[in-house]
């Protein structure tokens, strides 16, 4: 018990509130909620994997917009779009990882990244929604098992299973931050 927390001893009330706020510090530091102790991604398919962006990298989920491509990038970066007026990359997100372009589909859809600084729109098979899960659901094992998987420089930070159905936790915002991505015009 800290310091804090023991002058409290005699004040009850205020002593639950002190716990109360010491717990939720710690639940945000390890990505979880406080409300239910739930840690929510956005759920999203490429190809036969399921993957989750945290809740904070995404800002929407559009249908794929008509984009005109640029000359001289790389084939992942499918083209740009004029997005209620601003220009957004589009980026194909399994070509870019390597499983192949994708397939033309009726749940196709454009991921947008939560970023001021770097726009960009990932082009992915299908789109789940947000889901939640608890600390229970974690399974770390599944990533640290891909291959050539770097936790400093990876995009995937950690992994869930849940009803049978193994999630990546995929951050949108790193892979953004990285300089293959950035290095798509050349």
């Amino acid at each position: 018990m800290t310091a804090e927390l023991k002058q409290l001893k005699d004040q009850p009330y205020d002593l639950l509130v002190a716990m109360d706020r010491l717990l939720e510090a710690k639940s945000q530091e390890r990505g979880f909620g406080s409300a239910s102790n739930e840690w929510t991604g956005l759920g999203f398919r490429l190809r036969e994997h399921w993957y989750l962006a945290p809740r904070p990298d995404v800002r929407e989920v559009l249908p794929p917009p008509d984009f005109t491509r640029v000359p001289g990038s790389k084939p992942w970066l499918l083209g740009v779009a004029n997005v209620r007026g601003d220009l957004l990359p589009i980026i194909d997100l399994g070509l870019l990882l390597g499983q192949g372009e994708i397939q033309a589909s009726d749940t196709l859809r454009v991921v947008v990244l939560n970023d001021e600084e770097v726009p960009a729109g990932f082009l992915v098979d299908d789109v789940a929604g947000f889901r939640g899960f608890t600390p229970a659901d974690q399974h770390h094992e599944l990533v640290d098992a891909m291959d050539g998987h770097d936790p400093d420089r990876s995009p995937y930070l950690g992994a869930f299973s849940k009803v049978g159905v193994d999630w990546t936790v995929f951050s949108l915002r790193r892979l953004a931050g990285s300089s293959d991505f950035r290095d798509a015009g050349v």
